[in-house]
């Protein structure tokens, strides 16, 4: 049975002629009879009577309602399946860092929802870590992460955005943490310092960069949110290493670049075995635009690049 033969039943039934049914369906009806007929043999009863007016049989009454039904929620779903296309519905589960999204998601999401505003946008902010294991499971369609030096899942399709370099967050109210503008990590290690939550890529480039230098740090809070991070530091509670893309609309945070310097790169992720959906191009569009347009913003630092145009 097919839905096609379903359409030419009830087109026989809506104009009680095989003639005029096969003219409205667009097919010629011997191609019609034939596969009513077809219909007929696979559900074990004849649906009308052929005669010199056609009539519907029981069997044909009691498939009539089932018939128009199944008709109507196919091209119900032909309908759902063109708004999801056209993005006129649907949902988008976006993940991102917290720097990332502070720096980057806020406001391409912003663009995005402008530009789409029937799609439901999902956001979850955590770790790199976290975020990579819930796109493995399916819990995310696509992700803002940070590419560490032994590279990703190799299930992942990774596209490297961002080359970002890490620099000294200290309160612009206070004295500067090094009257040259740059500090190495020993001098860092003799301010007080306020370290985001274990779990986040931030922290261990950190705490690795003071292990190569051969010295400890010394916490004033340990445990916060980039948010709160930030927010500390222009408070005056210590300072902070943190991406530079977080220092745009920032006045009150004083930049400090690290020598030798640090940097990591960011790249979006995502399923490789899953083809990604009209949502996922369009976010990814969205996107790309955001970045090719940083230079011309004035957000873009020169010790960050955009690796992809």
């Amino acid at each position: 049975m097919t839905l096609q033969q379903f359409g030419y039943f009830v087109a026989v039934a809506d104009v009680r002629s095989f003639t005029q049914a096969a003219e409205l369906v667009g097919v010629a009806q011997p191609t019609l009879s034939r596969q009513l007929k077809a219909l007929e043999d696979e559900l074990g009863a004849p649906l009308v009577n052929r005669g010199k007016s056609i009539t519907l049989t029981p069997a044909g009454e009691a498939v009539l309602p089932l018939a128009r039904r199944m008709l109507a929620d196919a091209d119900s779903a032909h309908t759902a399946v063109a708004e999801i296309v056209g993005l006129r519905r649907g949902r988008l589960r976006v993940g991102a860092t917290p720097s990332l999204c502070i720096g980057v998601l806020a406001d391409v999401l912003r663009v995005f929802h402008e530009q789409h505003p029937e799609i439901h946008l999902v956001l979850a902010e955590n770790g790199s870590q976290p975020l990579v294991h819930d796109l493995a499971r399916g819990a995310l369609d696509v992700a803002l992460v940070i590419v560490p030096p032994t590279g990703l899942d190799p299930a992942l399709h990774i596209t490297p955005l961002l080359r970002e370099r890490l620099s000294v967050a200290s309160p612009r109210s206070g004295r500067p943490p090094s009257s040259r503008g740059s500090m190495t990590i020993t001098e860092l290690s003799r301010r007080s310092l306020v370290m985001v939550r274990e779990g986040y890529d931030l922290r261990e480039v950190t705490l690795q960069a003071y292990r190569e230098a051969g010295v400890a740090p010394r916490f004033a809070v340990e445990g916060g949110e980039m948010d709160a991070v930030l927010r500390l530091v222009e408070a005056g509670t210590g300072v902070a290493v943190v991406p530079d893309l977080v220092f745009a609309g920032r006045p009150r945070l004083r930049r400090t670049t690290l020598t030798p310097p640090l940097y990591r790169t960011v790249a979006l992720a995502r399923r490789a075995e899953v083809a990604p959906t009209h949502a996922t191009a369009a976010f990814d569009g969205v996107l790309l635009s955001f970045l090719r347009a940083l230079p011309a913003s004035g957000r873009l630092d020169a010790d960050i690049t955009v690796l992809r145009r």
